[in-house]
């Protein structure tokens, strides 16, 4: 399992550096009037991810520099861009591009974290007003792009029940996993922007 993630890892990395936008920036605006809307809210989404971290409230005082991905979507693989001439990674895809599996699992990642997001805020703080003031722009933007055009129904599942089961009584310790999540968070709406890119150019129909 160990050899096989640093693999997907590897590919994604080769697939990262042939796009055209920089890794960690938001992508350009989608071409479909449709996909608009969504492709800002998923830039802002990320310029909001990216300060929180910048900040010196959620991650105060933290040493740790460990990343966590805590959400069970297949984001990863079920948003990775099929296979052209002129890649030069094979990624283990089972079918080709399927833009509703993508979606789906976009959706999923958005609603785990926002069921994360809102638990956590229920939690002992270790400074209730800043945590809340930074972290509710957050959810305001995931709030908007699930009821964007673009994406699926949320399916129903037990994220926010599991995601509560995360915290637990000291501010410090439920403190480091959340900045722990955020940074896996951050890495997942890079992603979730660079995926929008390609749905938004067509290739994929091709």
């Amino acid at each position: 399992m160990a050899n096989f993630n640093l693999y997907v890892a590897s590919c994604v990395l080769l697939l990262a550096l042939s796009c055209r936008t920089a890794t960690g920036h938001p992508l350009p605006s989608l071409r479909t009037e449709q996909c608009e809307q969504c492709s800002l809210l998923f830039k802002s989404l990320l310029l909001n991810i990216t300060e929180l971290l910048r900040g010196d409230v959620l991650c105060f005082g933290i040493t740790s520099e460990k990343v966590v991905v805590r959400s069970k979507a297949d984001t990863l693989l079920a948003c990775a861009p099929s296979l052209t001439q002129n890649s030069n990674c094979m990624m283990p895809r089972n079918s080709s591009f399927s833009e509703s599996e993508c979606l789906r699992n976009i959706m999923k990642d958005l609603a785990y974290y926002e069921d994360a997001i809102k638990s956590y805020l229920k939690s002992p703080l270790r400074s209730s007003d800043e945590e809340v003031a930074r972290l509710s722009p957050t959810l305001t933007i995931i709030k908007s792009l699930k009821n964007c055009s673009l994406m699926p129904n949320k399916d129903n599942d037990s994220s926010e029940e599991v995601a509560a089961q995360m915290w637990g009584s000291d501010t410090y310790s439920n403190r480091e996993q959340m900045c722990k999540m955020m940074r896996g968070f951050h890495v997942r709406a890079i992603t979730i922007n660079r995926a929008m890119g390609y749905i938004s150019s067509g290739d994929h129909r091709k």
